[in-house]
């Protein structure tokens, strides 16, 4: 039963020793304690924000009592995060404020360059920048894209647009091309793909000058090792073997020139050309980009560059494997142009626009990967597009060379049988790559589909890269391109492991002309010593003999 009201029978009214829960009921000096100690916890403060749960209970009655809010029960969360923010605003002067600098702001910052142009300028460029303009229609290559849900935000692919409209008002381009993105831990990588004018051909003229210029200067260490050969040692024989050399500006996976730039705003920076042994390299390692271009890449086998020439061999490596375009579009130059490549070993490697050309239904493109071909020269082992024998040398070095000196090398260097490495010939189809063997099961290198099926007339044909995740290509009519957004790794079905360490290396054989001679023990330095006293006694005993012999001999003179 419940406690009795004053009216009710039952009602006793307290009196202390006849209440059942006497007992429980502590002394009112232990009660104070154990006040006072809960108000000591409830006023410690915390370590992270300063304050105490006494204080903000209190607060949060206040409030309560203030606002008398309806259903207070169901908001008291909203309530305590509402007295906690108002503890923790900032205070500010009222002489002088605090401005945030947001990072949506200093973005802005960025990219305000991008927006501003002179009047004076725009009246005269506007004439000139709408006949023949290498800026790309960036806006509707990302329309095409979005349809088959790849690309980036309009805002961020407006601003690319202007980027490369600023690059090619500061450097002499004739075509341009927006290549893609990169990822990377710290920053990303905007790429541009440019063939720049003929009047871009200083800077290799340089390189060749300062190439000669060490050669003068070898010439003379040469004569100078020569004059000190007489007090040197024996040199060791090893040569190590010929560097492979590049591929000329404009040719091979040099054909195009790179700039990249980490944001739309930021300033271009030209990647420099690619050698064969970073390409080499690159296929042994998987690193991923940091986003800063002087980073060191560090890994095993040691990678010849910084991330700049890493970023331009993974450029390298994915252009030449994922740049298709539909059948029919390009065709074959001219026979002579052909008939001299061919004779130089590097077979067909020059096309141009096909005017004849008829574009496929989306269906047709869709369902048939012999729709799509290869129009990028596919990388050999060797990391060039055209294989290059190492060992030949070029006329020019055969004169200046001795004929002794050539013959000793070629016996010494090249091997008996070095074989011509031979790749896919351009416009290859697609349904000639290599599938992908994960396990058992294999994956097609390809993968086609049409952006919608619920419109088919109005659909797009998209084809995404296995091999390259992140590399796309669409086509709609007479319009195709090709883009790449990840991170610039190819696709391995089983963990990368990188390569093993050379294996240790063979000890000299030990022969009698380098093996030292055992030490004498103790009887046999005795013995030694005992047959040389022996040797000088004899000795002295023929001496005095023939000291006596001679002294007779001049008596009887006498």
């Amino acid at each position: 039963h419940g406690p009795y009201q004053p009216h009710e029978p039952g009602y006793v009214p307290y009196q202390p020793g006849f209440s059942p829960y006497d007992d429980q009921i502590p002394d009112p000096e232990s009660r104070m304690l154990a006040v006072q100690n809960a108000k000591a916890y409830l006023l410690k403060s915390s370590t992270t924000s300063g304050l105490n749960l006494y204080d903000h209970l209190a607060n949060m009655l206040t409030k309560i009592l203030d606002e008398k809010p309806t259903n207070a029960v169901d908001i008291i969360e909203n309530i305590s995060k509402d007295v906690k923010w108002a503890q923790f605003q900032k205070k500010m002067d009222t002489l002088r404020d605090e401005h945030e600098i947001l990072p949506t702001f200093e973005a802005a910052e960025k990219r305000k360059a991008l927006f501003l142009k002179g009047n004076e300028e725009a009246a005269e460029e506007l004439e000139e920048e709408t006949e023949n303009t290498p800026l790309p229609n960036v806006m509707e290559t990302a329309f095409y894209f979005e349809q088959g849900g790849i690309g980036l935000s309009k805002d961020e692919y407006y601003h690319i647009l202007l980027a490369l409209k600023n690059l090619i008002s500061v450097h002499p381009i004739q075509t341009c091309r927006f290549w893609g993105k990169i990822l990377g831990l710290e920053m990303n990588y905007i790429i541009a793909e440019v063939q720049c004018q003929e009047g871009e051909e200083e800077e290799t003229e340089e390189e060749e000058v300062t190439e000669e210029e060490g050669k003068e200067i070898d010439e003379v260490e040469d004569e100078d090792e020569e004059e000190e050969k007489e007090d040197k040692p024996p040199e060791s024989t090893y040569r190590p073997p010929p560097v492979t050399p590049k591929e000329e500006n404009g040719t091979g996976a040099n054909k195009y020139v790179y700039f990249v730039c980490n944001e739309p705003g930021t300033p271009w920076v030209k990647l420099p050309p690619v050698t064969p042994a970073q390409i080499v390299c690159a296929r042994k390692i998987k690193k991923f980009f940091t986003g800063r271009l002087d980073a060191p890449v560090v890994s095993f086998p040691p990678f010849p560059g910084n991330e700049a020439n890493y970023l331009r061999a993974q450029i390298a490596r994915i252009s030449a494997g994922t740049h298709i375009s539909p059948i029919g579009f390009y065709q074959f130059a001219e026979e002579e142009e052909e008939e001299e490549e061919e004779e130089e070993g590097g077979g067909k490697g020059t096309y141009e626009e096909n005017p004849d050309f008829q574009p496929l239904s989306v269906a047709e493109m869709v369902d048939s990967l012999s729709t799509w071909v290869h129009h990028t020269q596919n990388i050999l082992q060797q990391g060039r597009c055209v294989w290059l024998n190492p060992f030949k040398k070029s006329e020019s070095k055969e004169e200046e060379d001795d004929e002794e000196e050539d013959e000793e090398e070629e016996k010494s260097e090249e091997p008996d049988a070095l074989q011509q490495e031979i790749g896919p010939p351009l416009l290859t189809p697609l349904s000639e790559d290599e599938c992908i063997l994960h396990g058992i099961q294999s994956i097609p290198a390809w993968t086609a589909q049409a952006s919608t099926n619920l419109v088919p007339q109005h659909a797009v044909a998209i084809l995404q890269s296995n091999r390259w995740p992140g590399a796309y290509a669409f086509a709609s009519g007479r319009k195709f391109d090709n883009i790449y957004f990840g991170w610039g790794h190819k696709y391995s079905p089983e963990n990368h492991t990188p390569a093993l360490p050379l294996p240790v290396q063979a000890e000299y054989p030990s022969g009698p002309e380098i093996t030292e001679t055992r030490d004498p023990t103790v009887e046999e330095e005795l013995a030694f010593k005992a047959s040389k006293e022996e040797a000088l006694d004899a000795a002295e005993e023929e001496e005095d003999e023939e000291d006596i012999e001679e002294d007779e001999e001049e008596e009887d003179n006498d």
